[in-house]
């Protein structure tokens, strides 16, 4: 099983309809889902993080690659 695992929910994570620690029977299919969910919550969220794949054994990590801000975007994103 190959599994995709969201490193930090963010609070757009959890506002989105997007769901962590996913299972696939196929490696192909979990890298496909993996860079699916990794391009909406780069162009979707709320932009004060950006996010990237990482293969660890038979899981794929979607972690936080820099932050645009000091804060996590849990306090405060969507309320615009």
């Amino acid at each position: 099983m190959f599994k995709i695992i969201v490193e930090k929910e963010c609070g757009c994570f959890k506002k989105s309809d997007l769901q962590n620690n996913l299972s696939f029977a196929s490696k192909d299919e979990a890298l496909l889902k993996t860079l699916d969910m990794r391009d909406i919550m780069n162009e979707d969220f709320c932009g004060k993080h950006n996010f990237k794949v990482q293969e660890v054994g038979n899981d794929f990590v979607i972690a936080m690659s820099d932050s645009k801000s000091n804060g996590c975007c849990g306090g405060g994103c969507g309320s615009h």
